[in-house]
């Protein structure tokens, strides 16, 4: 079976370098095959972002909700994520993202910020109830350049991560019982 996967991106701007970085990362991550990728430009929905209630965003929620993996990309502005991400993000009630392991990312101009995703989209996520398997992912998108070498270095630590997540959870209690 499949792993499903989602890219959610709050770049305003439509096919962004924001959404190439979090495609990357998933290309990087993931084996090839191993996984049925959606992605969800948010610049394609700002018509009906706000719009309550809406069919399409919550279609769109649903989707993230019931994701294996979900990567979250923003730009920085003022230090933080995009105004259209955090509306996306305000449509879940608490734990609305559940069991969905989450990789925050932002891009930059330079490394001012590189704590954003981290500090910023991390706690978000956790706070819906995500796993965030290590820090965020920032990438400066001046180094475009350096796209697969960069992106490689944090696929690698977020295997290594999920890895050993995977460990503590095959020892699990609940694990053990549905094993058995």
């Amino acid at each position: 079976m499949a792993l499903k996967v989602t890219i959610v991106v709050g770049n305003p701007k439509p096919r962004s370098r924001t959404l190439k970085v979090a495609e990357t990362l998933v290309e990087k991550l993931l084996v090839p095959g191993s996984y049925e990728l959606e992605i969800i430009d948010l610049a394609d929905h700002t018509g009906e972002i706000f719009a309550w209630p809406s069919d399409t965003m919550a279609a769109l929620n649903e989707r993230v909700a019931s994701s294996d993996l979900a990567v979250f990309a923003s730009p920085t502005y003022k230090a933080t994520y995009t105004g259209l991400l955090k509306a996306f993000l305000d449509r879940y009630p608490a734990n609305g993202l559940a069991g969905v392991t989450a990789i925050p990312v932002h891009t930059g101009g330079d490394l001012t910020h590189a704590m954003g995703p981290t500090v910023n989209l991390a706690p978000l996520l956790v706070e819906l109830g995500a796993v965030v398997p290590g820090r965020g992912l920032y990438f400066v998108a001046g180094q475009m350049d350096h796209l697969d070498e960069i992106v490689s270095q944090a696929a690698a630590e977020y295997a290594q991560n999920l890895a050993r997540l995977a460990v503590v959870a095959g020892a699990t209690a609940s694990h053990s019982a549905s094993v058995a």
